[in-house]
């Protein structure tokens, strides 16, 4: 039976990705040839979500970076595959890739296993934010893989918002919420937060987050631990006391929310099934 895969790519001005993106091309050919596979391949930029329907497997050629600007579109019923174009283990200067389990040298074998049903399924937990306006308007944001920002569009200024969260209750003024998934600690979080200083048992990574204030005064820190950094399974209901501020998922689109405005963070997202060849992206997390 012929599976329906769309490839996405990094469209750069780098010889390393056209490269990359020519032998992906040549191996998918000889599936198509064969009659296992209905291709589609396009640049990132000139994708929409209704390209990413009803497909069997969508492969992302590029770095972490890519995958997660792309995964937004992707749902809970399609796998996803991440290439990566320039790893680093063969240039200094190119991508960790740390969603990227797959490489140009692998990647014949690891799309055979991808098609075969023998690879690894990994359902990662994404974020995602409710932005209830006080008209009562609700603003559902793209689902997060990495992280979540809740806070003022002018950096500069404070963000001021009523915190809840189980008996956590009241005021306060920060530089934003900062929300990680237990995989997505790695990214923004780990560079303004210590995950160390809260208690994470591994059967609790698909249902908890990490939450931090950021640059929260120390007297709120000692006297709220729990309202400055955390990590729960409870709703985050932020109130805002701001003229505009934004929520921001991934480092990529804004929501923008006025004073008055709600906003609920949870991981009740769809949840983002990535392929792995080598072993869980949850073992990376302990090398």
């Amino acid at each position: 039976m012929s599976r329906d895969v769309l490839v996405v790519y990094k469209k750069t001005h780098e010889p390393v990705h056209d490269q990359s993106l020519a032998a992906v091309k040549t191996t998918l050919e000889g599936f198509v040839a064969a009659g296992r596979v209905r291709l589609d391949i396009k640049v990132r930029e000139k994708v929409s979500r209704a390209d990413f329907i009803g497909r069997d497997l969508v492969i992302i050629l590029g770095g972490d970076g890519t995958l997660t600007s792309i995964s937004h579109n992707i749902d809970s019923l399609t796998q996803v595959m991440g290439v990566n174009s320039h790893p680093r283990d063969d240039d200094p200067e190119g991508s960790l890739g740390f969603f990227m389990d797959s490489t140009i040298a692998t990647f014949p074998a690891d799309l055979e296993a991808a098609l075969a049903g023998e690879a690894i399924v990994n359902s990662l937990p994404r974020l995602q934010a409710t932005i209830t306006s006080t008209s009562g308007n609700k603003i559902v944001s793209d689902p997060a893989l990495n992280d979540l920002l809740v806070a003022n569009t002018h950096q500069y200024a404070p963000s001021k918002y009523r915190l809840q969260r189980g008996e956590i209750d009241l005021e306060q003024h920060s530089s934003g919420l900062l929300f990680s998934t237990f995989v997505g600690q790695g990214a923004w979080f780990s560079h303004i937060a210590d995950s160390s200083e809260v208690a994470i048992s591994d059967d609790e990574i698909d249902s908890h987050y990490l939450v931090i204030a950021r640059d929260l005064n120390q007297d709120e820190r000692g006297a709220h631990p729990e309202a400055y950094l955390a990590w729960t399974d409870e709703v985050t209901v932020i109130t805002s006391d701001m003229h505009r501020g934004y929520v921001v998922p991934d480092g990529w689109d804004e929501y923008h929310f006025n004073r008055g405005a709600s906003i609920s963070v949870s991981l009740e997202a769809p949840k983002l099934n990535l392929l792995t060849f080598k072993g869980r992206i949850i073992d990376k997390m302990n090398k």
